[in-house]
């Protein structure tokens, strides 16, 4: 049973082996499920000849979750239907879909409405009615590959820039069905059942009770993404939620649509001073109610726009950045009306002016060819560092994407970034910054020019995790732990700690098969 799903790897498969985190690994098998009904029946045959399995969807991630150490690779994306629709009192709907559909296509069906209904109930078919009559929806998580798998961004709690205003993913999920390691399911809705103190109770399909002991540990207060989400009295959806495929696999997917502001603006302010960039960030959190994103972009993101701009073709319809702009913030605005769209670009622009900024130099986008082209600017930075990488790949091929995922809490954000910037001095490291300012998270981005300089960058980022968690912040505050920032966890965490996630991962994957290598540091025995 399940062992018809499974396939050889041969080089049809090899791409498998890979994600975005440009880290290679290994497996003999491969399957494709197209249902739940399909995922237990693989995770049955693998739990009883005791075959290790790593779940993957778009293969988008950067921290390595989905590549395989060994065994089977359960690969979701031919599971991308929505299943059903409801509504509740309030007018708000909500989507069942299954964990392979991409980001970009979960956007189109929200925003022309046309869902297939094969499959729906009656009750699910009467809320379509109602969805196609109702004001625009949004799904609002947004990280940067749109190309991403719903499950994905579950499994690593995304969020994007979106999340200053709305939060992670986490924010956004009502319900999960999960698949267990022995084949047995779990159906989950926010709500419903909550841990006491660090006890929690789940009960599977079958009526099988699981007592589960929850670490001890505080969560850092501030965006945050490392390890399992961990509170007293939590509700037993969000320990499945950023669990990095390491306590089951999610079969299905219930999110809840938010109202699509009625004006969605964005203005891209170009800085000549980069030590206005604290100040200026600290206004727009007090200041500036309506502001859904607070994206940051150093001088040397910006001159490697200004290159890829001369030298690829890709990039000609970059707009132009004057040599004198050191520094850029991104913000984009979602207001009821356009009267107070306008009063927040109008405080935006005076608080320029008295910051000793030229308010001038900034592009406000207010229409979609306007808006497309500001996000083309954004997505371009991350993009081109890919590029950068992938060329020096070619002459070292050990090297891999250098690039942090950590956070701060707000008081730290000036002295987290005056710490990376002088540590990069020190080491004579070339780097690009960007990331999400407004949550003090920051993708700081090491260009190494070899591996002798790759191994520093290393070095210095294991050096950056333990001054983060002095700070009280956090290792991953996005794109999950994976199998690239195990080392950092423990860092963050302890080994106290990591031993309780161990213990607690232990009783919902006795024999060990789910996710090996992510989350935790591979131990002896680890690996067959």
């Amino acid at each position: 049973m399940g062992s018809h799903l499974l396939k050889k790897i041969d080089t049809k498969y090899e791409h498998y082996l890979r994600d975005e985190s440009r880290l290679v690994g290994k497996a003999e098998t491969i399957s494709f499920p197209e249902s739940h009904d399909e995922i237990v029946e693989v995770i049955k045959h693998c739990y009883t000849n005791n075959i290790r399995v790593t779940v993957q969807g778009a293969r988008t991630g950067l921290a390595a979750g989905s590549v395989p150490m060994e065994g089977h690779i359960m690969n979701l994306m031919k599971m991308d239907k929505i299943l059903a629709i409801r509504s509740d009192r309030n007018g708000a709907f909500y989507l069942k879909a299954q964990p392979g559909l991409i980001l970009s296509k979960l956007r189109e069906l929200i925003k022309t409405k046309r869902l297939d209904c094969t499959g729906f109930d009656e009750s699910s078919l009467e809320a379509y009615k109602q969805f196609i009559e109702s004001e625009e929806m949004f799904f609002s998580p947004d990280p940067t590959e749109t190309s991403a798998t719903l499950g994905g961004m579950v499994a690593c709690n995304a969020s994007g820039a979106r999340s200053y205003l709305y939060g992670s993913i986490r924010n956004h999920i009502t319900g999960l069905k999960v698949v267990l390691s022995d084949g047995e399911s779990l159906s989950l809705r926010r709500g419903e059942n909550f841990a006491k103190g660090r006890e929690l109770r789940v009960l599977t399909d079958s009526g099988r009770v699981i007592l589960l002991d929850l670490p001890k540990y505080n969560m850092p207060r501030t965006k945050n993404a490392s390890g399992y989400f961990i509170e007293d009295n939590m509700d037993a959806i969000d320990l499945f939620i950023g669990s990095d495929g390491t306590l089951g696999v999610i079969s299905e997917i219930e999110i809840k649509l938010l109202k699509l502001p009625n004006v969605i603006w964005g203005a891209m302010c170009l800085l000549q001073k980069a030590e206005t960039v604290d100040r200026f960030v600290d206004f727009l959190r007090a200041e500036c109610e309506h502001v859904s994103s607070i994206e940051y972009f150093d001088s040397n993101s910006l001159e490697i726009l200004r290159m890829q701009k001369i030298m690829n073709t890709a990039f000609k319809r970059l707009p132009d950045v004057e040599k004198d702009i050191n520094a850029a913030i991104y913000i984009e605005i979602h207001a009821d009306t356009e009267v107070i769209a306008l009063d927040t670009l109008r405080k935006v622009a005076s608080e320029l002016e008295v910051i000793g900024e030229d308010s001038s130099n900034s592009w406000v986008a207010r229409n979609q060819f306007d808006k497309d082209k500001l996000y083309f600017f954004r997505h371009a930075v991350p993009e081109s560092v890919n590029m950068l990488i992938d060329q020096k790949r070619i002459d070292y091929p050990n090297i891999t994407k250098l690039g942090t995922d950590m956070s701060v809490p707000d008081e730290y954000l000036s002295e987290i970034m005056n710490t990376y910037n002088s540590m990069l001095k020190e080491r004579n490291l070339k780097s690009a910054t960007w990331g999400h300012i407004g949550n003090n998270h920051l993708h700081v981005n090491i260009l190494p020019e070899n591996e002798e300089e790759y191994i520093r960058g290393k070095e210095l980022y294991v050096e950056w995790a333990s001054i983060v968690t002095q700070m009280g912040g956090a290792v991953s505050a996005e794109h999950g732990v994976g199998k690239l920032k195990s080392g950092m966890l423990t860092i963050m965490y302890g080994d106290k700690y990591i031993s309780e996630m161990r213990k607690l991962k232990a009783q919902l994957d006795p024999i060990e098969i789910l996710g090996i290598g992510s989350m935790f540091s591979v131990e002896e025995g680890d690996v067959k």
